[in-house]
């Protein structure tokens, strides 16, 4: 379809303007006394309509002879002799509406005096239509344009999706990874506490890869699965793992990128807990606060830990993914001492479930 017919706001812009060349159009039969202002705007205004919408088959044209890939002389020519013909055209539409007038207003020298005005009007035709076909251009230049910046957006997303789906899948073995080692080391030592780990290994690594498998879960779901995996590691450590949150009601109910919180508490309970005899407490804190959700992660650590010499697959996983979904609206801090460690991610809380 014309770009220019897609909305009543366009057509009547157009309109609008082929009124203003009426009336220019108008003056100069009237300046020289060849008309009157009833008899111009009668003879003019139909035809200047009728011409606006003959002009329009231009676009066609433009669209078949790009500026960008064809000779500028063979377009200028090809746009000329379509010029010349429309214009020829629609002057000789104008003289059956001449001799029409001229019968209505009883004036036998109406059409004569029309005839007289053949190389005015007809130049005037010539210009109008390339001046239309130059706006065609500008017109397809736009449209261009757009196509171009909604196929590199497309792009993006797909790029995007590609690499969301990526960092997701590196969660999935680590967190397998992690938890067969506790249960491998428990089988030696406690064989009931290995049975009961892997019953809920199995559960937790199913409700993970069903969650896992959405882009965006609500917070109790992911708590929920984080309690899950604690658990687990409850049945390695015992008591010397303590976990402890802190969840405001509102919270729950954000929406978040699926799997976030995870690697959060695998490597509160891996680098931190797993390194001190005693054990400790990790405690998780969730707060919305105006338009944005506070999610923390905090536990004790060993200052003579082994450090890792990166900074881990989990925390660049989710910082990774708060980047490509919120950019700087994402982020993810940590706040590290010789006692404890902590790790804070803050996003926009604009969804919820």
């Amino acid at each position: 379809m014309h770009p220019l017919l897609t909305g009543r706001g366009t057509i009547a812009l157009y309109v609008a303007a082929w009124l203003v060349i009426a009336a220019l159009i108008a003056a100069l039969l009237i300046i020289p006394g060849t008309f009157g202002w009833s008899a111009a705007a009668m003879l003019v205004l139909p035809m200047a309509i009728v011409y606006a919408f003959m002009c329009l088959s231009s676009y066609y044209l433009c669209r078949a002879f790009p500026l960008l890939s064809t000779n500028v002389l063979k377009v200028f020519i090809v746009l000329l002799v379509a010029a010349v013909a429309t214009s020829a055209v629609w002057v000789l539409a104008g003289s059956a509406w001449a001799m029409a007038l001229g019968s209505l207003f009883n004036d036998a020298q109406f059409w004569e005096r029309y005839r007289l005005q053949y190389p005015l009007l007809f130049g005037i035709g010539v210009v109008l239509s390339l001046l239309v076909a130059a706006v065609h251009y500008v017109i397809i230049a736009f449209e261009q344009a757009r196509a171009a910046e909604r196929r590199a957006y497309e792009l993006r997303l797909l790029a995007q999706g590609a690499e969301l789906k990526l960092l997701r899948a590196q969660i999935d073995p680590h967190f397998l990874f992690n938890s067969l080692n506790s249960v491998a080391a428990l089988i030696s030592s406690d064989p009931d506490g290995a049975r009961t780990m892997s019953v809920r290994l199995a559960g937790f690594l199913r409700e993970s890869l069903r969650l896992g498998a959405q882009e965006f879960i609500a917070v109790r779901e992911e708590l929920a699965l984080a309690r899950d995996f604690l658990r687990i590691e409850q049945v390695r450590f015992g008591k010397r793992l303590q976990v402890e949150e802190s969840v405001t009601p509102d919270a729950e109910t954000v929406i978040i990128p699926s799997l976030l919180l995870q690697p959060l508490v695998e490597n509160a309970v891996t680098h931190g807990i797993a390194h001190l005899v005693d054990g400790g407490t990790i405690r998780i804190a969730a707060r919305r606060t105006a338009a944005r959700l506070i999610v923390e992660v905090w536990n004790p650590c060993d200052a003579d830990r082994p450090r890792s010499k990166g900074p881990g697959i989990g925390l660049q996983n989710v910082r990774y993914r708060l980047s490509t979904l919120y950019g700087s609206d994402g982020s993810l801090e940590v706040e590290e001492t010789n006692r404890y460690f902590r790790v804070i991610v803050s996003l926009p809380s604009t969804a919820e479930r």
